[in-house]
């Protein structure tokens, strides 16, 4: 690890050329664009504003760095990548309200809270959504920027499609011609063979009508059975503080300023004007003293789906009863921000298997994780530098018109391109509330419920922007929603029911087991769902007579002038997708969006 550092060395030494961790020591009190949040999105703006040298950019992330020590070794390790979801000193620590479908569950819903945001602690999936998520975003906002075929240009922008580190042939594996391979995202295909991958093509062969083949999940129809992608490249999580915000921190034009917290914007506009929020309030701590920064230009709001409508509410930006129940002062009355929260909900399914070749000894026999980061800290090689980590494949599967799960309800999906559910199969034991057990091999099917109908909310508790808000993502409270996640766990043992796995499966594993009925699984999903950690649309995307919506097609706030969201808060409707690569996308055309806005300004 020594070693490692020591070659790091120059790059830091650049790369903190204009990192602050003390408002006090900022240069300047004004910039041409203040981006709150060095997340997903914040570094694609920075990134590209910058390039353009007439343009001063300030950063402010309440995070930490990303770079490498042994506290945040999660980061760069892609294999295993869900320890940071524990690791305090990177996330905010959050947890739901009671989830009252769920068993009425508080569930841990952590957030990236480091530069690079939730891009630099997910579990690496990419996967960019179906070519109808995007034209349905474009349909709602009334702008076909947002369509596929207008935003695909973006979504290559960003990709760097790298070999796996294993360096094996992989045609057949995905279509090179839908991917980026000059920008600043590494992702890579599986490199660590699993004995699941034969038995997972195989029932693409015998069961082709349920469980088609698709070569591509990226390529806009992501309907069927295919090889992973994940933001991984040369042995290494590749986040957006690494492809986007690392290489443009020795531009003059940008300054950094992380752990700390932007705690309100300022309206500094005239009382009988249109609100202008280009002031920028922000602090290190709760006692801390408050410090000011103004945005000549526009403000851009990239803290998430959860930090971004809490910063609206503080400063005024919401709906004007509960704002005043808080003692806030109305400066825009915009009754949705906080609303229309949608997230995916998660379910671990695991079956006992007749094989010794799962992964499950790396959690249970400590010699020999500690070998395998020894070969991956000297070689960025081995079972650790692989980025699909036990998942090879997956399935984005839809359920058939005339099913009786839509009995009486319209179809929450985007179209015949996006899919109900999702089948997430790994090749060992996985759980977000269970150890892995002692002895026995397992598979874990984590089913997902990609398009769900419930509505959920963020609300504020306090005027204290140091008092975490209320989080309410309201799993499966949609009938839909829990008829589909039934019908998930049925799909994913109806997979395993097929003769590739025939000697293969043993039985199901835990409350599995004894769950048969349509009473029993529902019990079963109700006392186990959790949260793919998805939260979005938050302050949704809507044309100019959409009163639900609180940023206009083109990101600008409505109500004001000077701010602009640029996050997975602003997507009308959840992609049926894991949700970095469309906010890559979202973000990149975002960018171009601003840049055309001030050009020769």
């Amino acid at each position: 690890m020594l070693q490692h550092l020591l070659l790091l060395a120059p790059l830091v030494h650049v790369a903190f050329a204009r990192l602050f961790t003390d408002p006090a020591h900022l240069l300047k009190s004004e910039y041409d664009f203040v981006v709150v949040g060095a997340g997903t999105a914040g570094n694609v703006i920075a990134s590209r504003l910058t390039e353009d040298p007439a343009n001063s950019v300030l950063v402010i992330e309440a995070g930490a760095t990303n770079f490498s020590n042994e506290d945040i070794l999660a980061i760069e390790v892609p294999f295993t990548a869900s320890n940071a979801l524990g690791n305090a000193s990177i996330i905010w620590n959050y947890v739901t309200q009671p989830q009252v479908a769920v068993d009425d569950r508080v569930i841990p819903y952590q957030r990236g809270r480091v530069l690079g945001g939730s891009s630099s602690i997910n579990f690496l999936v990419y996967t960019r959504g179906s070519r109808d998520d995007f034209d349905r975003f474009a349909r709602v906002t009334g702008d076909s920027g947002w369509s596929w075929d207008v935003i695909f240009p973006f979504i290559l922008k960003a990709e760097n499609l790298t070999d796996p580190v294993d360096h094996h042939n992989t045609t057949g594996q995905f279509n090179p011609v839908v991917h980026g391979h000059s920008g600043p995202v590494l992702t890579t295909l599986p490199g660590f063979p699993s004995a699941l991958d034969p038995r997972i093509l195989a029932v693409t062969q015998s069961n082709p009508a349920q469980f088609p083949f698709n070569l591509d999940a990226n390529s806009g129809n992501t309907i069927g059975v295919g090889w992973t992608q994940t933001t991984a490249g040369l042995g290494q999580r590749s986040s957006s503080a690494t492809a986007y915000l690392q290489p443009a921190l020795n531009r003059p034009n940008l300054d950094v300023l992380i752990n700390t917290q932007v705690t309100r914007l300022i309206n500094i506009a005239n009382k009988s004007a249109v609100p202008d929020l280009r002031e920028v309030e922000f602090a290190l701590n709760s006692t801390s003293k408050r410090f000011t920064v103004r945005a000549s230009k526009e403000v851009v709001l990239s803290a998430g789906a959860v930090n971004t409508p809490q910063l609206l509410l503080l400063s005024g930006v919401g709906n004007s009863s509960s704002l005043s129940a808080l003692g806030i002062h109305t400066v825009v009355n915009s009754p949705f921000v906080g609303q229309n929260l949608q997230d995916h909900p998660l379910l671990a399914n695991q079956w006992l298997v007749n094989s010794n070749t799962t992964l499950d000894d790396i959690s249970r026999n400590a010699t020999l994780s500690a070998d395998l980061l020894a070969q991956w800290e000297e070689t960025r090689t081995g079972q650790f530098a692989d980025g699909g980590g036990g998942l090879n494949q997956f399935a984005w599967l839809r359920l058939p018109a005339n099913s009786s799960v839509f009995d009486g309800f319209k179809d929450p999906s985007a179209g015949p391109t996006s899919a109900h559910i999702e089948l997430f199969p790994v090749n060992e034991f996985v759980s977000f509330s269970d150890p892995t057990p002692d002895t026995g091999s397992f598979i874990t099917f984590v089913t997902n419920t990609v398009s769900p109908a419930s509505r959920g909310t963020i609300s504020l508790v306090s005027a204290d922007p140091f008092t975490f808000p209320a989080i309410d993502p309201a799993f499966l409270t949609h009938p839909l929603d829990m008829a589909i996640a039934i019908e998930a766990v049925r799909t994913a043992s109806a997979f395993l029911a097929t003769p590739p796995f025939e000697g293969f499966i043993i039985e199901p594993f835990g409350a599995l087991a004894n769950a048969t009925t349509d009473a029993e699984l529902e019990a079963y999903a109700r006392a186990g769902t959790s949260t793919f950690w998805h939260p979005c649309c938050t302050t949704k995307a809507g044309n100019s007579s959409d009163k639900t919506a609180v940023v206009e097609a083109n990101l600008l706030l409505k109500g004001a002038t000077g701010v602009r969201v640029v996050d997975a808060s602003v997507f009308p409707f959840i992609p049926a997708a894991h949700l970095q690569a469309p906010v890559y996308a979202v973000a990149e055309r975002a960018a171009h969006l601003i840049q055309l806005a001030w050009a020769g300004k």
